[in-house]
């Protein structure tokens, strides 16, 4: 049944084309049709992605005879890598290839990647021969070996970054924002996104995990390989119902363009009178800038004021593609002020995606060496723990939607709730009481080990069952609920309109550097540690695991009181306007290319 039409009645989408350049068809184009192809890739990338990473580390320890803090940093710099490519991909997609190309294009780099991988995991030449854990026979792998697996990883990332960066975005271009039928499926289409990176999730979790385990990584990464192929068959295959807009130019030269404008000009003084500034109606033969809406000066960051700064030296100061990098529009410069007062609150959130990081990576260690067992015959994977992880999120979801969110409106007396910035506060919470909870946990492990005469044996199983390991599993999971989905608010909600691709991947990189900060510390607390009794041993059962929980709850603790200080401070966009008198969509009207 084909959609409504707008309230002129055209048949034709003014801002959206189809495979051929031809204005797109609302009744043959778009919709939920489309969106289901795109939501296809998502799950399969999801699938892929997280089914080679969660379960890693154990990979690179039981076959490639690395390190407990190798192969730690190894999972974490695969996947800062990945999330913090999306930012390449949404320049390139947003400049030069547009989302379509961006996707097909970066899949494709993708299956080649997994598909090396799964190729490493069956040519025996590839891997170092098998082993007992910690054997003096035991030869880690070689540099050939190694580069081979890098090359694997490194490949699925790129192409994982940029098919991230573009998906969600592609997604909510098949929707027209100006039908009000339509802006509401887009709302469902988020709802459905996420829903699809659950489903994908708990397969992973699950199915991929005890076939790696079980029948074997050659398997298991092999379903990965072909997952990702079908997805990007079934992406290409709705190319021709896709609505594609038009290249736009990524807000990152946007933001390039104002500092470098600024420094040129930082021996001017800035007029005393805003109005003497340029500004959007001074533009000419630029429609991006056209469109925009002045918004109100600020007094902060007044550096960047210099420029919109007309210089008296130059005949004409009219924005083009040739000088638009020596004077920008004031309302360019708010932008960018807004940007860049979010900073603070970007800042503060890498932490909790350090803690995230951990249950990739020494928690999987530490179920390894645990009983999992259910029942006689069935054991566990021990990567298969995340399901709890997936599970809380699932589940405080809809806890958050139906019980907690309906009781802070009234509490608080606000319609919304809780505000993103709440959210990502309580987020925080729950990951320092993981780290608590995970420190606990270790130090019972370890006294089980050590009483049953097993501190020396790194190949024995702790007769202590692994669920003890469900608590930091469940608080990171309810953390990641609330944490991901206030910041994804907050970035969408306080970015300038046109910079919403962008602040997709400012959020992104947020988890990229948070695996990255869980890289450098694990290689520094190895290195001060490792000559006297290392915190991060090979053998964990002589290691001290416990107190690297411990250094991450106290550095949460702090990082806690600085995002509280930056929240106190930071004034909603949505607020900040109204004391001026401007409604948010006056300041940001939609615009068509």
């Amino acid at each position: 049944m084909a959609l409504p039409e707008t309230q002129e009645g055209s048949k034709n989408l003014p801002d959206a084309w189809n495979y051929k350049g031809l204005p797109a068809h609302r009744s043959s184009s778009g919709g939920w049709t489309s969106a289901a192809m795109i939501l296809g890739v998502e799950l399969c990338e999801r699938l892929t992605t997280l089914g080679i990473a969660v379960n890693l580390v154990t990979y690179l320890r039981g076959t490639m005879h690395l390190g407990n803090a190798t192969s730690a940093n190894t999972v974490t710099n695969f996947l800062g890598t990945s999330f913090m490519l999306c930012l390449l991909g949404g320049f390139v997609a947003d400049t030069y290839l547009g989302r379509y190309l961006t996707i097909a294009i970066f899949a494709t780099v993708q299956a080649i990647g997994v598909t090396i991988l799964t190729i490493s995991t069956i040519i025996p030449s590839l891997r170092p021969p098998k082993c007992t854990l910690n054997s003096p026979s035991c030869v880690p792998a070689t540099t050939n070996q190694l580069l081979v697996l890098y090359v694997a990883l490194y490949l699925t990332a790129l192409g994982t970054g940029g098919l991230k960066s573009s998906v969600s975005g592609f997604g909510s271009d098949q929707f027209d924002d100006t039908d009000k039928q339509e802006r509401a499926q887009m709302t469902n289409f988020f709802n459905w996104f996420f829903f699809f990176i659950s489903i994908g999730s708990l397969g992973a979790v699950t199915i991929l995990v005890y076939i790696q385990d079980n029948l074997g990584r050659q398997w298991g990464y092999g379903i990965c390989a072909c997952a990702i192929a079908i997805g990007l068959v079934v992406f290409l295959s709705g190319t021709k119902r896709y609505r594609f807009k038009k290249l736009v130019g990524s807000p990152l030269t946007q933001i390039a363009s104002v500092f470098v404008a600024a420094v040129r000009k930082r021996h001017l003084e800035v007029p005393l009178d805003s109005s003497l500034l340029f500004d959007v109606d001074d533009v000419a033969g630029e429609e991006s800038q056209k469109c925009k809406q002045k918004l109100p000066h600020s007094k902060q960051f007044r550096f960047l004021d210099k420029a919109a700064i007309k210089d008296p030296e130059r005949s004409s100061d009219i924005i083009t593609v040739g000088n638009n990098w020596y004077i920008s529009t004031l309302t360019d410069v708010e932008e960018v002020k807004l940007v860049i007062r979010m900073l603070p609150i970007w800042a503060t959130t890498i932490l909790f995606w350090t803690v995230y990081a951990q249950m990739t990576t020494f928690s999987v260690a530490q179920a390894t060496t645990m009983d999992r067992h259910i029942g006689r015959s069935f054991q566990i994977p021990a990567a298969s723990l995340t399901v709890f992880f997936v599970g809380s999120i699932l589940l405080t979801v809809p806890i958050y939607d139906r019980i907690i969110n309906p009781l802070a409106r009234k509490l608080l007396n606000k319609p919304q709730g809780l505000t993103p910035l709440q959210r990502i506060g309580i987020g925080l919470v729950l990951s320092i009481l993981a780290m608590v909870a995970a420190s606990l946990t270790e130090i019972k492990r370890l006294h089980v080990a050590r009483s049953h005469g097993l501190a020396d044996n790194s190949t024995a199983v702790v007769p202590l069952s692994v669920f003890w390991l469900i608590p930091q599993f469940f608080l990171v999971g309810s953390g990641e609920a609330f944490t991901y989905i206030g910041q994804l608010d907050f970035f969408l909600r306080e970015c300038p309109k046109g910079m919403k691709t962008m602040s997709t991947g400012l959020f992104l990189s947020t988890l990229s550097l948070g695996f990255f900060v869980s890289s450098m510390l694990v290689s520094i607390v190895h290195k001060v540690t490792r000559s006297k009794r290392p915190w991060l041993a090979d053998n964990l059962n002589q290691g001290r695991l416990y107190d690297f929980y411990w250094l991450l709850a106290i550095l949460s603790v702090l990082n806690l009181i600085v995002f509280l200080v930056s929240a106190k401070w930071y004034v909603y966009k949505e607020k900040r306007l109204s004391e001026e008198g401007i409604e948010l969509e006056e300041a940001e009207p939609t615009c068509h290319a």
